[in-house]
């Protein structure tokens, strides 16, 4: 769909088409992740049209597990061209992390396995024969059980 608008397109029409709300294009300006737009002489905001592939990236890191900031970060260093992690780097960093999650999510999943075929009852007070609530090692730093 074309603007009618010389210059640029206005705020619903980059909500529109990025697949965004308009709050998440004025939060994204507050931070810094896209650039204030032009103003019409009506006042309203009038985006690039490169607005809405710009998005679309951000969506994606997004999806691939980067925050914000961490977004932001890789933004800067594109534009700037100045000597930061790369891309690759970061996406390296982020398996590592993505890896320990996965981890603990299985772990986490075991133990709650434990628990559903031990039939526990109750968190504090339970009635099982093998309750292994109070032998539970995750969550604590050591790995040791209270």
């Amino acid at each position: 769909m074309a603007s009618p608008n010389k210059g640029g397109l206005r705020t619903g029409e980059v909500a529109e088409q990025a697949g965004v709300n308009v709050q998440t294009l004025r939060y994204y300006e507050r931070r810094g992740l896209l650039a204030e737009p032009s103003r019409s002489l009506g006042g309203h905001r009038l985006y690039p049209p490169d607005t809405v592939a710009l998005l679309t990236v951000i969506k994606a890191a997004q999806r691939l597990g980067f925050t914000l900031d961490e977004v932001a970060e890789l933004l800067d260093t594109g534009r700037r061209r100045h000597p930061a992690p790369d891309l690759r780097q970061r996406a390296v960093t982020k398996i590592a992390e993505i890896d320990q999650r996965i981890a603990d999510l299985t772990a986490i999943r075991g133990a709650l396995t434990e628990v559903v075929d031990a039939r526990c009852d109750s968190l504090t007070d339970c009635t099982c024969t093998d309750c292994p609530i109070p032998f539970l090692t995750i969550g604590h730093p050591d790995g040791e059980p209270t």
